[in-house]
């Protein structure tokens, strides 16, 4: 809908748009969502699920850590386990490593989901193919909130996908590039932890951001 507004009033129609979710948003505790964002923060977010499916599949673990400027802020980090209604399969157990055992006593899901609200604030959310996991969390917060979250998404992915190809002759910009999280971390020369951990794979999100935003830096 955004795209039809003519550039000159995308700014007004923003601000009116953010006013009206305000006013209409129907649980006030969450209408710090829309405050302005702290300078220069973000929250880095992943989330650990029983499968890959978005309608059938449910989230268990979440992993969030905050960034300042050009620093991860280790020291304020999110790590919760969730309680899931369906069981969890052996295959998922193989990747993530969480037994029904591990998440027996885990948080229910708008309980987790508001927890990462409150972390959150109104920063920018970072991630590595958000997309899935903001999918997830919405399933959940559309019943608490009647909408998804409405703070920037920035996708390192697209940011990697941005800084290699800028790398290639201009006559072979465009092609397919490998965007595998090893690939990312390798090439970036940073250090990898355990995969398939909520809050690991938080930071080391966090890492490849900050380090692609000086690379991307003019």
């Amino acid at each position: 809908m955004n795209r039809l507004v003519p550039r000159p009033l995308r700014k007004f129609y923003n601000a009116i748009w953010r006013e009206w979710l305000i006013y209409h948003l129907a649980d006030e505790r969450y209408k710090f969502m829309f405050s302005p964002p702290p300078p220069n923060e973000w929250v880095v977010i992943d989330c650990e699920t029983t499968g890959l499916n978005v309608a059938q599949d449910q989230i268990i673990s979440i992993g969030a850590v905050k960034i300042v400027g050009n620093q991860l802020i280790t020291s304020e980090r999110l790590e919760l386990l969730v309680k899931p209604d369906k069981e969890v399969s052996a295959e998922s157990v193989k990747i993530h490593r969480l037994r029904e055992l591990d998440i027996a006593n885990g948080l229910d899901p708008e309980v987790a989901v508001a927890k990462l609200m409150q972390f959150i604030g109104s920063r920018p959310i970072v991630g590595y193919y958000l997309e899935f996991d903001m999918a997830m969390l919405h399933k959940i917060i559309w019943r608490m909130l009647g909408q998804g979250l409405p703070q920037p998404k920035i996708e390192v992915s697209a940011m990697y996908y941005e800084y290699k190809n800028a790398q290639l002759p201009i006559n072979l910009r465009g092609q397919m590039i490998d965007l595998r999280f090893d690939t990312l971390m390798k090439d970036l020369n940073l250090p990898v932890r355990d995969a398939h951990d909520a809050l690991n794979d938080a930071v080391m999100t966090g890492m490849a951001f900050i380090k692609l935003r000086q690379l991307l830096k003019p």
